[in-house]
């Protein structure tokens, strides 16, 4: 596989010796921020970021999170399930490219990463969190009704070895991400991202309890919620829910935009990332 040798691509070992693929672009002396990709995606869900003129300002880190794109696939489910093995695994790439306070930006299932980070290692040496169309909360009846009903249909094909169900559950998944149709070329990228998981993996990322309500009370660090008015995945109800427990939170909502703000809307997307880098204090 020829990799664009502009992102400097490399491996790094996190929890449990898994390799972890990592790219990075600008600056290293500029503010940082490390980029987590949703569920069944991969790093070059930020293309429209890294081919941006964000590069520019700030030093750009993304990485493919255990079991996706270029990173250790792993087929047990448990490796999926703690959260110090998703904390470990930011920390590995935080401290192997030596980032200084990065800024955190979480794309949904980027939410339990993010914080799954601060539970283990704590918001000090963090400049700031973007919640992207996050979930935050896992295993319990209120945080289900944040959901929509459309993918909650879809999760049994997620789980399912059968190539066929499973392929027609991706398939669904990525028609439901956007507000708009994606064009052919972005919906085949998206959905081979997804192709590339094993079905183990996306039964154990959904296989985990969380409750993140007190530590979103406890943060401090500057905070951006980014809500798609039009989102079928995660309910704009979902974004009330962080903002009630991280009061001090900026948040900015897209009308007609549906779960993927930065690819459908990238222009005001990287705007806002700009703006609320301005509040960061490294």
């Amino acid at each position: 596989m020829k990799l664009d040798p502009k992102f400097n691509g490399r491996y790094v070992q996190g929890a449990g010796g898994t390799r972890l693929f990592v790219e990075e672009i600008g600056d290293r002396a500029r503010p940082s921020i490390l980029w987590l990709h949703a569920y069944c995606q991969c790093r070059l869900s930020w293309d429209k970021q890294f081919e941006s003129d964000l590069t520019k300002q700030f030093h750009l880190v993304r990485m493919d999170i255990r079991g996706h794109g270029l990173s250790d696939k792993l087929s047990d489910p448990e490796a999926f399930k703690d959260g110090k093995n998703w904390a470990d695994d930011i920390h590995a790439v935080i401290t192997a490219l030596e980032l200084k306070k990065p800024v955190m930006c979480g794309w949904s299932y980027g939410g339990y990463m993010m914080c799954d980070y601060i539970r283990h290692y704590g918001q000090d040496n963090v400049g700031g969190l973007i919640f992207v169309e996050a979930v935050t909360e896992q295993g319990d009846e209120e945080s289900g009704k944040w959901i929509g009903t459309e993918i909650l249909q879809v999760f049994p094909g997620f789980f399912s070895t059968d190539f066929a169900e499973g392929s027609a559950a991706l398939q669904r998944f990525i028609e439901l991400v956007p507000y708009e149709p994606f064009e052919t070329h972005d919906f085949y990228l998206a959905l081979g991202f997804g192709a590339v998981t094993l079905p183990a993996s996306r039964q154990g990322m959904f296989s985990r309890q969380l409750d993140n309500r007190e530590l979103m009370k406890s943060l401090t660090i500057p905070t951006l919620i980014v809500q798609g008015n039009d989102d079928r995945i995660v309910l704009p109800a979902y974004a009330d829910h962080i903002a009630r427990h991280i009061s001090h939170a900026k948040r900015v909502d897209y009308p007609k935009c549906g779960h993927a703000p930065f690819a459908e809307m990238p222009e005001r997307f990287n705007r806002d990332v700009t703006e609320f880098m301005k509040t960061v204090h490294l």
